[in-house]
């Protein structure tokens, strides 16, 4: 019996366990799905005949390579669907409009990257059509109901793909988020929804909202699962114009300056109000965390922009003479928003285009005060009934806390909160720079047990692995306060750096606790006999980083080239002879961390 909650940790362990195999994960799936007699969630399911072929390979692969195939396969055998504007071959993509319908050649770049990652196709879900609203009502395919209350929507344009994570119909999902449509569908289903760096996922293979902000987005039980899936998708695509190497940024280890909207509106919901105040206040209690007041009206403006500004021509272009040809057979209200393209300019475009530059500008210099700006996911949570009466202002509202973002080129995480009195959920919003991605995901991480409490969903022992990067870095040898784990290891991390490995130097290093040094370190002396390994750990640091942790390198300490073990060189602290004359010399401990497990350290 599969368990209520798919998530990729209970799910590896199950198949390394032998307690399931795909062949029974993927029947159970089908079962569930078909008793819970919610076709509004699927607008078409992988055919019985695929999917046997792909668990028959999937199976050959792990019986060849049982020791290996998790390794090389992270997501093997995990169930997944995808919004339906995204391709899949073999299934039509409908973008939520059958007359538009089409038969893609072949699947997008991030479904053929998962599926390179072991996971399983289940099928393509419901959204908004043309992926154009926030509230998940907007399709001829039906309106998806919010999991918690059948009564309340379950947000949009990404409607379909949360509501079939929240249900336990797939361990994840993919949607796509141009306003906030990976966002609000996460927080109105209890799910951590993440929406990359614009450009750090492949968009290829995705029916255009505006191709320009577009991103693919993630729908996942925890952040862990979150992440492990964004490592497997993100990374350029050379057949991708959209796509970009970027500098990624490092987490936030010791002090966390989360910035807060000067005006908070909720438009009357004092339960939506209730519950991000709460969330606010469990945070509150970690001592890491200062929370400071931000002008929010930059960001306002911007969020206008998005329906009343050139995007919204985008959002014609990639429609073609569709509309002009079909416009009866799109949905009214759809048809209604697109429509205002027409009376666009292009000087309107340019003076839309400048202003926004300016507001770059404006918000770079908030960030400069910040590190995480936190915002409610959606200001309230509307019933069916009320988007049916008024559904374009509901939307609008719906897009307060999550219209610029991409405008602004940002990343974000939509993390679950405290659940308002009603029982429905009430998600948060972390924001971050360009690049902020790793940033934002070991925070919300760090916060999870504390706002999440409602899922006691298992997490993984230590960091998050960071994101695989291109960009030049340099081999560090540390041996000492820089260690992982040590006072002075977030100067590595927080500059983007990561472990390689453990290892030892040559047997020609003697190790000296350096005396009056807060915190305690010691001095590592290459000599020229009677020497021993020392135990270090190799470090890959971004070589734009590198100038910067030189700099705060104290004397006696230096930089040079360490003899390692295996006779290979690297870069690593070197310890002045002068300075170790009247130091203790703490060599036969062989290193600093079983010096300091001796409780030796000051």
């Amino acid at each position: 019996m599969i368990p209520p909650i798919l998530t990729i940790q209970n799910l590896s362990e199950a198949y390394r366990t032998g307690k399931m195999n795909l062949l029974s994960l993927v029947d159970a799936v089908r079962q569930r799905i078909a008793q819970a007699h919610l076709p509004e969630i699927w607008i078409s399911l992988v055919d019985e005949e695929k999917l046997s072929q792909r668990i028959t390979a999937l199976q050959t692969h792990f019986d060849q390579n049982p020791t290996e195939t998790f390794r090389t396969m992270p997501l093997f055998g995990i169930p997944f669907a995808v919004k339906d504007n995204i391709d899949v071959e073999g299934l039509v993509t409908t973008v939520g409009c059958p007359t538009f319908a089409y038969a893609p050649t072949c699947s997008a770049e991030v479904v053929r990257r998962l599926e390179q990652a072991g996971a399983i196709l289940i099928g393509k879900t419901n959204l908004d059509q043309f992926a154009t609203g926030l509230v998940g009502t907007r399709s001829p395919y039906g309106a998806v109901k919010n999991p918690f209350n059948p009564d309340y929507i379950a947000g949009g344009s990404s409607s379909g793909s949360a509501a079939a994570v929240a249900h336990g119909m797939v361990a994840f999902a993919l949607g796509t988020d141009t306003a906030g449509s990976g966002r609000v569908p996460a927080g109105f289903n209890n799910l951590v929804g993440i929406k990359p760096s614009p450009g750090l996922v492949s968009t290829r293979g995705v029916f255009p909202a505006c191709r320009s902000l577009d991103c693919v987005s993630i729908f996942s039980h925890n952040v862990d699962d979150g992440w492990q899936i964004m490592s497997s998708i993100a990374g350029f695509d050379s057949a991708d114009p959209y796509s970009r190497n970027m500098t990624l940024s490092g987490p936030l280890t010791r002090h966390v300056r989360i910035g807060i909207p000067d005006v908070l509106t909720f438009f009357g919901d004092d339960k939506a109000e209730a519950a991000f105040a709460s969330s606010l206040d469990s945070l509150r209690q970690d001592a890491r965390i200062s929370m400071h007041t931000i002008p929010f009206a930059p960001f306002q403006e911007v969020a206008t922009m998005l329906y009343d500004g050139p995007w919204l021509s985008e959002r014609h272009a990639a429609l073609g003479s569709f509309m002009e040809t079909h416009g009866d057979d799109m949905n009214a209200i759809v048809h209604q928003i697109i429509s205002r393209a027409k009376n666009q300019k292009t000087s309107d475009a340019f003076r839309a285009f400048y202003r926004l530059e300016a507001l770059k500008h404006e918000i770079q210099a908030i960030f400069a005060d910040i590190d995480i700006l936190l915002v409610p996911t959606a200001p309230h949570h509307p019933t069916l009934r009320q988007v049916a009466e008024n559904p374009i202002e509901i939307n609008i509202q719906l897009g307060t806390y999550t219209n610029f973002v991409n405008l602004l080129g940002m990343s974000a995480l939509a993390l679950p909160g405290h659940f308002r009195t009603d029982g429905l959920p009430a998600g948060i919003t972390l924001i971050g720079p360009e690049g902020a991605d790793y940033r934002l995901a070991e925070f919300a991480r760090s916060q999870e047990s504390v706002l999440h409490k409602e899922s006691h969903l298992p997490t993984r022992d230590g960091p998050l692995s960071p994101l695989p990067n291109p960009e030049p870095v340099v081999t560090l040898a540390v041996v000492g306060a820089h260690l992982s784990g040590q006072p002075l290891n977030w100067q590595l991390l927080e500059r983007g750096g990561r472990i390689i490995c453990s290892t030892r130097t040559s047997p020609n290093y003697r190790l000296y606790l350096l005396p009056d040094t807060t915190p305690a370190k010691p001095g590592l002396l290459r000599v020229s006999d009677a020497g021993v390994p020392i135990e270090l750990e190799l470090w890959a640091l971004p070589i734009r980083n590198y100038g910067s942790f030189i700099a705060d390198i104290p004397a006696p300490l230096g930089v040079g080239m360490l003899e390692l073990e295996d006779g290979s060189q690297a870069q690593g602290f070197l310890c002045e002879a002068y300075a170790v004359k009247t130091a203790q010399d703490i060599s036969a401990f062989g290193g600093w961390r079983s010096y300091c497990a001796q409780g030796n350290r000051s």
